[in-house]
């Protein structure tokens, strides 16, 4: 198994609800939570493709929501 397989990241996501994966023993980039699940790079991208069912971000959809109910 690689490194990169092996490394412990956790699953980050920004203002915009949009998804990555950061390291778990670096601090998080300005902008970046911690979502709450740690695991392997595998792991956790396989956790991203589970939780990030809509691509758009946040704004898009506020807007877009805002525009239906008008």
């Amino acid at each position: 198994m690689s490194e990169q397989n092996t490394a412990s990241h956790r699953v980050v996501r920004n203002d915009e609800e949009q998804y990555s994966i950061w390291w778990n023993d670096r601090d998080l980039p300005a902008g970046w939570t911690a979502e709450g699940f740690a695991g392997s790079q595998d792991e956790c991208l396989a956790h991203i493709e589970t939780v990030w069912t809509d691509m758009r971000p946040a704004s898009l959809r506020r807007r877009m929501a805002e525009q239906a109910a008008a």
